[in-house]
């Protein structure tokens, strides 16, 4: 009667699929390294919600003005708050590598209810700053 998942590959596995919404897990991987991000991300259908499990996270909110000017908002996340990810922000996750999230998000997101936006080599150094600040904060 009860089911129970675990996922210990590197990133990302939407493990328990259900009408209407979705669990996955995301374990650290190189493109969401505290030092890696290289693009952010938003969905159209869905908020989504993160769980910090173990190790360190940075959850990154981002804003881009009419002139393509991107602003960053970094959190450290910590184990047992629920953050949410409202639909049409723009956003993504840093994570050392021990670290590991549970997501909670409307079914099939991960199949093409997504938008990626690269970042700049500009806006890459000024993403990495915040992260390290907000890690040393």
């Amino acid at each position: 009667m009860i089911e129970t998942y675990e996922f210990k590959g590197e990133g990302y596995d939407p493990f328990l699929i259900r009408e209407g919404w979705q669990v996955a897990q995301l374990n650290h991987m190189e493109a969401q390294d505290l030092e890696g991000i290289v693009k952010i991300d938003k969905h159209l259908l869905t908020d989504e919600v993160f769980v910090l499990v173990r190790g360190t996270a940075v959850l990154i909110a981002a804003t881009a003005n009419e002139a393509g000017a991107v602003a960053f908002t970094c959190v450290r996340m910590q184990q047992g708050i629920t953050y949410n990810i409202p639909a049409n922000t723009w956003h993504n996750i840093a994570m050392d590598r021990d670290a590991s999230v549970i997501i909670v998000e409307r079914n099939d997101t991960h199949l093409g209810d997504y938008v990626h936006m690269p970042l700049t080599a500009g806006e890459q150094g000024r993403l990495k700053k915040a992260i390290m600040t907000v890690l040393e904060a």
